[in-house]
């Protein structure tokens, strides 16, 4: 049997932590950024977790 390929998508987008938890950065901080706050901007800089119910299907595309 073949290995199984990573997803070159969800390579460059998730990280794994150190107790396993899948690391994601947050959406809507790449452009249109004149009409969003100082704070909500702030707010989308920090690193989130991916939700315990999506965890195995990112665990699945990173190969893991």
């Amino acid at each position: 049997m073949p290995k199984m390929k990573t997803n070159s998508g969800a390579k460059k987008r998730f990280t794994l932590t150190g107790s396993g938890r899948v690391k994601r950065k947050h959406a809507f901080k790449s452009h249109i950024l004149t009409k969003k706050t100082k704070k909500q901007k702030r707010n989308l800089t920090h690193f989130g977790l991916v939700a315990p119910s999506d965890e195995k299907r990112v665990k699945a595309l990173l190969a893991i």
